[in-house]
């Protein structure tokens, strides 16, 4: 008599039976190695490479390639993922580009211009009919510009010099809108200004705004559809509105206005709003969820800062806040298959950067790593897996 036998822990088959045993064992497949390389931004005079691996949750340094002084803000070209774009935060300020090499590592610049203003907090290249332009904005002059790129994108031709129509402007961020606008939001001025190209590229002119709440200070933003997420740095709120028609328009009354000021914040600590994502959802994230950070200017809690999760349909609901041991998060980045890993930064004292992966389908931020082999980090940028 012969007896069949499958175990389900190692899926092995053994067979025995008339003093005759075969056994045949498959073992499971190990989860897959994946790699991944980020880019990072800083003030310093380069840009660091990192090894992420997601087997291990391992964050390691891999080198640090020169560049300008202050590259704070660095952004990858939209097709062409082997090309960098960095600011110099500088007075004048300036905008650089790169060729991405093996592990992370730049080859360049290949092109300096100056952005025609002061400190330039903010670039990022355009996509879809607008391709072959990047737009910088000048946060201490309250100005901006759009330029055109050469057919190869490493080198710029010239833009128009905008100029923000505001006592004080300190335009803090380019977000492209549909086909043909970008919007700027302004801290300063407590608008999104409405951008529209006229003429040939790098010919842009203000059509419009969107006006924000009063002393709200508007830094960054997010477009879903024709809902505006928009992050206010001076009041520490994230808020909801629809998009206005263009080209002109006031903004109709506020969907949602959310605090993200944690709760029960040590005496003398003093917030700032600093960076949003939206994520989309995925086969593992049923769901679309905006990640917010909250800067602490003053006195520091012991947990660091904060990462505030908010569900976004069937309307905007606060979660959960997250806190990260950072000090003072200006910049963080989404990256992974389906964005699953969140990286951040803190822009002041020692904590380096901190790898989280989004749990409970996104309603969740589980801690992974730490690397504090630079201090600070101001800006991230994932690199594509092969």
């Amino acid at each position: 008599m012969l007896l069949a036998v499958q175990y389900s822990n190692n899926e092995s088959w053994c067979i025995r039976g008339n003093g005759v045993q075969a056994c045949y064992c498959r073992p499971r497949p190990r989860p897959v190695m994946v790699n991944f390389t980020i880019l990072a931004g800083g003030y310093t005079s380069f840009v660091a490479s990192y090894l992420f691996n997601s087997d291990t949750n391992a964050l390691s340094l891999l080198n640090t390639s020169p560049t300008g002084d202050n590259p704070s803000w660095i952004a990858l070209h939209p097709t062409n993922k082997s090309i960098l774009y960095a600011v110099n935060e500088n007075s004048p300020g300036s905008l650089q580009t790169f060729v991405i090499g093996d592990e992370g590592a730049l080859d360049g610049p290949f092109d300096t211009i100056y952005s025609d203003g002061d400190a330039p907090a903010f670039a990022t290249p355009l996509s879809g009919l607008k391709l072959g332009q990047v737009a910088v904005m000048d946060y201490n002059t309250g100005t901006g510009v759009i330029v055109p790129t050469t057919p190869d994108a490493l080198h710029f031709g010239t833009g128009n010099q905008i100029t923000f129509p505001a006592p004080v402007s300190h335009p803090h961020m380019a977000l492209q809108h549909g086909l043909e606008e970008v919007f700027v939001p302004d801290l300063g001025a407590d608008k999104v200004w409405r951008l529209i190209q006229d003429g040939a590229p790098g010919d842009w002119n203000i059509q419009g705004q969107i006006d924000q709440p009063t002393g709200s200070g508007p830094r960054h933003a997010a477009i879903r559809g024709e809902t505006l997420y928009v992050l206010h740095e001076l009041a520490s709120t994230l808020t909801q509105q629809n998009i206005p028609l263009a080209p002109n328009g006031t903004t109709g009354p506020l969907i949602a206005n959310f605090s993200i000021i944690p709760p029960d914040p040590p005496v003398g600590a003093d917030f700032a709003a600093g960076e949003i994502l939206l994520t989309e959802a995925s086969p593992n994230f049923p769901a679309p969820y905006i990640y917010v950070s909250n800067r602490n200017t003053g006195v520091q809690d012991p947990k660091g800062d904060a990462i505030v999760i908010f569900q976004v349909e069937p309307e905007l609901k606060l979660l959960k806040y997250v806190y990260t041991g950072l000090d003072q998060i200006r910049g963080m980045q989404i990256g992974g298959p389906e964005d699953e890993f969140l990286i951040a930064g803190g822009v002041n004292g020692t904590a380096g950067v901190v790898m989280f992966k989004r749990a409970n389908g996104g309603r969740d931020l589980e801690f992974l790593v730490r690397n504090e082999e630079l201090p600070t980090r101001t800006s991230f940028v994932w690199l594509p897996t092969d």
